[in-house]
């Protein structure tokens, strides 16, 4: 006897009741999965990078297997599968936010907790959109086509997180920073061409199970273009040799406190200054090989004799004193690039009829200021606060950095025959912003940043690592100079080089060079993540037309409710 079939509004049976209780076990697994894909806390271990090869399995079973396709609401029930992984997975990887609203905001315990559950519960309707598309390409095109999109629906949404809601932070793509393989690809595609790979992977593997049948014939083919994308790779195997360097920079570290008063006031102002000038013309500092090592002290460097003058000195973003129209700040900066004899490139407030800016000013080696980049991408609760009405309470997390005007030009400077580009703190997420300072003729780039505001979290060393895949894709030196650590020197591979100990008043003296050459990501940008959202967009529209009804009038397609 034949069983009646389901209709839209019949009830789910045990067995699919069982299989939406599994899906939120297993989307929570991923979500820890993912967690330990970057840094938790301290420099991420190497080998955590393979996890994410493998992370978004439990997810993809969740989502796609038969018996969670059976259900009479699937879809419906697939995008809440794929929320709570997104929620729980934002909560583990940005908890940090919570540590920044009680110290520093002055928010209650209880409100900042629910300020990192509200961000979650935002961001993780991505995943939500992850869930929804995956299920509604099982629903129509079946499961191979479904596995075959996802790579393409996860990189399109990654771009929207960065174009949207513009908090980027931690794509899966930055897990692999330290794979000198697989970031062959960010100089073409940026950090999105790694996240599609890494999809990819993890839904070759799930679907050895989900599509055993259907995958039989294609086996052949998936390895065929496994042997196609290594052997062009094949000739990077073993690790770069070191990046030749053709100078050496100062990088100051004040490890000023965030909140008021700091040290840098008051009777102490000139004894401080005196530090500032004096770090300015070290030529050889204590310092780590590569990563700082917490609760250790710097080796001293092996450093050469008769050292030239430094290329540049740096002073990082820091809430302080010193302002652009300020004639005492002008005098340190005239003083400090003198005495250095170097160009000087320092944090602070910068003032104009239009307003008050994040700031980098620019003073050449005879001690004229010869330019200004004012911040453009504001972070939102820390230097600007909008619906400010609204979210009264948010005015403590600005008091320090003050309500700032966003800036309108990616201006770069020159000195020596050599160009700067600058960009300042929560910038360096925004790949596509960040690779304009190259096209526009920086041969090194420079971020200053503080730090601070995260504590002694995760967050400082997942700044770090996007940070590092700036230098990757647009094949860039990259100078890192922050309040109180990570402070270091990037290579175009992404390596540090050499790094301060955080949390210290110190100076780092470190070896860099110039490039000039542009990559395909630096001239075009987010090309590879655009066309992925071009893909979906034509599945969609595929998928949203009315069935095609063969001769004996049955659909081609599944027409399952929602």
């Amino acid at each position: 006897m034949t069983p009646p079939l389901k209709t839209p509004g019949s009830l789910p049976s045990r067995s699919q009741r069982s299989a939406l209780r599994n899906s939120i076990p297993l989307a929570i697994i991923t979500a820890v999965l993912l967690d330990f894909c970057f840094p938790v806390a301290g420099p991420m271990p190497r080998w955590h990078a393979l996890i994410a090869w493998v992370a978004l399995i439990p997810l993809l079973w969740a989502l796609l297997r038969e018996r969670a396709v059976q259900h009479p609401r699937y879809i419906r029930r697939a995008a809440l599968t794929g929320y709570v992984c997104g929620v729980v997975w934002y909560i583990l990887n940005c908890y940090w936010i919570y540590q920044t609203m009680l110290y520093y905001g002055h928010v209650p315990p209880f409100g900042s907790a629910g300020i990192v559950v509200l961000f979650s519960a935002v961001l993780g309707l991505y995943f939500g959109l992850f869930g929804l598309g995956l299920a509604f390409f099982r629903q129509r095109f079946g499961i191979v086509v479904a596995l075959a999109l996802a790579p393409f629906l996860w990189t399109a949404l990654e771009l929207a997180a960065a174009r949207i809601t513009s908090v980027p932070w931690d794509q899966l793509g930055y897990s692999q920073v330290d794979n000198l393989i697989l970031t062959r690809l960010a100089p073409w595609t940026g950090v999105y061409g790694i996240s599609f790979v890494l999809v990819l992977a993890n839904v070759w593997f799930a679907g050895v199970w989900l599509a055993r049948k259907q995958l039989r014939d294609s086996v052949r083919v998936g390895v065929s273009i496994v042997i196609l994308v290594l052997l062009p790779l094949s000739a990077r195997w073993s690790e770069p040799g070191a990046s030749a360097t053709s100078d050496y920079a100062v990088l100051l570290q004040p490890n000023i406190d965030v909140e008021p008063p700091d040290n840098w006031k008051g009777s102490e102002w000139q004894g401080n200054i005196s530090w500032l000038t004096a770090a300015a013309r070290q030529t050889c500092t204590p310092a780590f090989a590569g990563m700082p090592v917490p609760e250790t002290p710097p080796p001293a460097q092996s450093c050469p004799e008769n050292t030239p003058p430094p290329g540049i000195v740096l002073w990082p973003e820091v809430g302080s004193w010193m302002r652009s129209d300020d004639p005492r700040t002008l005098a340190l900066l005239r003083t400090v690039a003198t005495s250095a004899n170097a160009p000087f490139i320092a944090g602070m407030e910068g003032e104009d009829p239009a307003g008050i800016y994040n700031s980098a000013v620019f003073v050449d080696s005879n001690g004229a200021v010869a330019g200004r980049y004012d911040k453009i991408h504001l972070v939102p609760f820390g230097e600007y606060i909008p619906y400010r009405d609204l979210l009264f309470f948010a005015n403590h997390l600005t008091r320090q950095v003050g309500d700032f005007t966003r800036g309108r030009n990616r201006s770069v400077f020159q000195t020596g025959g050599h160009t700067f580009g600058v960009f300042i703190c929560y910038e360096s997420v925004f790949a596509d912003e960040v690779r304009l300072f190259a096209k526009n003729g920086a041969q090194v780039l420079v971020n200053i940043s503080d730090d601070g505001w995260y504590g002694d979290t995760s967050a400082p060393w997942q700044h770090l690592n996007m940070v590092r895949m700036r230098a990757i894709e647009n094949d860039r030196w990259i100078l890192r100079d922050t309040n109180n650590g990570v402070t270091t020197v990037i290579d175009p591979e992404g390596r540090v080089t050499v790094s301060a100990a955080r949390h210290t008043i110190t100076s780092l003296v470190a070896r860099y060079g110039y490039k000039s050459d542009l990559t395909f990501y630096t001239r075009y940008g987010d090309v590879f993540a655009w066309l992925c959202c071009a893909v979906c967009l034509l599945a969609l529209i595929v998928g949203v037309l009315p069935a095609r009804r063969p001769s004996d009038g049955r659909t081609s397609f599944s027409t399952s409710a929602v």
